[in-house]
């Protein structure tokens, strides 16, 4: 009877533990199954120049210059899904003796990428992507002749595709269906066909195929680059013909608030025409695509939240 009692207890215990392993391995599973994050941020980086001078015989010009650069982000990371949104914001004047204040740096960007797992490093995906600027743009000197203004251009991107994502730093975006919206909402800009719209139109849309890649890095100790490269083809007209816009910022921390930071832009779109002198001579006489190159180089404030 002790015998059947403690063979019975021993085989009462193992049906027990083996009960608690399957259950601390279903809430195991269960914990990891909704575990879910947000991260949300913001960076704030501040510039600006002086030069004065008085009686300088090499000669030179008094000039003030300023520069603010804003990027704001909330990303949403789960099993199954993420979620991806980033605001940024640029501008920047000069001002030079007495001539009117210049803008040097007009920028306003907006994206959102949702995906959801189809794999390891792959996800299906969608984003959306809007890029205009904030004021008027002149063809300085010539202050009274504007070249843009808010909505004039304004670019509306909605793709779906495949997302690859093998790092946390660096993904790549592919989407063989994707709309492309070109916005003038200025009516002299837009009675002359500006940034492609035909001339009297305000919108131009087009259909093609689009690819992006997306790097955010410590590249080295205090120092992080921010990389974005887009590339659109119109499978309508003139497929050949690549649109491109790369971004590229990077941020080299000195201390808690001191940074130097360096951001280019270069765009390439075959429907843009620039007016340029052909000989030299100081008349612009040749309309055509070329390409675009912004450099800002600035030491300043910075706070991150």
């Amino acid at each position: 009877m002790k015998k059947s009692l403690f063979i019975g207890a021993i085989l009462f215990t193992g049906v027990l533990s083996a009960q608690t392993t399957k259950a601390e391995a279903d809430l195991k599973k269960i914990s990891t199954d909704t575990v879910s994050s947000w991260t949300k941020g913001a960076l704030l980086n501040l510039g600006f120049s002086q030069v004065s001078l008085s009686n300088w015989a090499a000669g030179g010009n008094n000039t003030v210059s300023g520069n603010v650069i804003v990027n704001l982000h909330a990303n949403y990371v789960g099993v199954k899904q993420s979620w991806a949104n980033t605001l940024n914001m640029g501008y920047g004047v000069l001002k030079q003796n007495k001539s009117e204040v210049q803008k040097t740096d007009d920028n306003l960007e907006l994206t959102s990428k949702y995906g959801k797992r189809a794999s390891k490093h792959w996800s299906y995906a969608g984003l959306l992507n809007f890029n205009t600027q904030f004021s008027a743009g002149y063809d300085y000197p010539n202050d009274s002749s504007k070249i843009s203004t808010f909505l004039a251009p304004g670019y509306l991107l909605g793709a779906i595709g495949m997302d690859y994502k093998p790092t946390d730093y660096f993904s790549v975006f592919l989407s063989p269906l994707t709309s492309k919206t070109t916005i003038v909402t200025d009516e002299k800009l837009s009675k002359v066909g500006s940034f492609g719209v035909d001339a009297g139109e305000k919108i131009r849309n087009e259909i093609g195929g689009y690819v992006r890649a997306d790097i955010t890095k410590e590249i080295m100790k205090n120092v992080k680059l921010t990389s974005t490269l887009g590339l659109f083809s119109n499978y309508i007209e003139n497929p050949e013909n690549i649109d491109v816009n790369w971004e590229m910022l990077i941020l080299m921390k000195v201390n808690k608030y001191i940074t130097v930071s360096l951001n280019t832009k270069l765009i390439y779109d075959h429907d843009i025409t620039i007016t340029r002198d052909s000989n030299g001579d100081g008349n612009n006489d040749v309309n055509g695509p070329r390409t675009q190159f912004k450099e800002i180089l600035s030491v300043g404030f910075s706070y991150k939240l």
